[in-house]
């Protein structure tokens, strides 16, 4: 067991008793190579995303988080990606794409960050990713998590947090052109709000 199988047999259930996880549509999520896209309005997302679903997934994280030598160390062993967000980052997308190959599960926030205004814009990352690799991609919406933990402050607060997990959308390979990317990236975009409205 790695690194990520302790955190997540010792860290998971705690997190899902002190937030009162809720998880609906965890049968969505097929095996083999699969892209969780999810909404991100918390630095506790990933912790929320990753208790709620139980097979491991490889985070794509900016690139800085690498530089703070114990973080950086914890992120490798977890099988994070290092991505430099904003600069269409070729190695970042090589390196999902060898944990497609493999059969791993990667798992994307496309608003890059939690800070702005809430309808900050989506990166075409994950759908370039999913046109150059042919691999469904999984809406999620995490909902309650900044209540949880918000931007800009520094310790958790108790909230009620659920994880919803839409149908698949398939994915054929395709050149992950602007036009392409821009239309898969709306089409997860609104598969995600259509669960977060619910």
């Amino acid at each position: 067991m790695g690194l990520y199988g302790i955190v997540h047999l010792v860290v998971g259930p705690v997190v899902r008793i002190l937030w009162r996880l809720r998880v609906e549509g965890m049968e969505r999520i097929p095996a083999g190579p699969v892209i969780v896209v999810a909404n991100h309005d918390s630095l506790a997302d990933p912790f929320f995303l990753g208790a709620a679903i139980d097979r491991p997934l490889r985070f794509l994280a900016k690139s800085e988080l690498w530089s703070r030598r114990v973080v950086g160390w914890v992120l490798e062993r977890l099988g994070g990606i290092p991505v430099e967000r904003r600069r269409g980052d070729v190695a970042a997308v090589a390196a999902a794409a060898r944990a497609l190959a493999s059969g791993d599960a990667v798992a994307i926030f496309p608003q890059g960050t939690v800070l702005g205004e809430r309808d900050r814009p989506w990166q075409r990352g994950a759908a370039r990713l999913a046109l150059t690799t042919g691999t469904p991609i999984v809406p999620v919406a995490i909902l309650g998590a900044a209540d949880a933990l918000r931007p800009g402050t520094r310790l958790p607060r108790l909230a009620r947090v659920s994880v919803l997990v839409g149908e698949a959308i398939p994915v054929e390979p395709l050149a992950p052109t602007i036009p392409a990317t821009r239309e898969l990236t709306a089409r997860v975009r609104g598969a995600v709000e259509a669960l977060t409205a619910r």
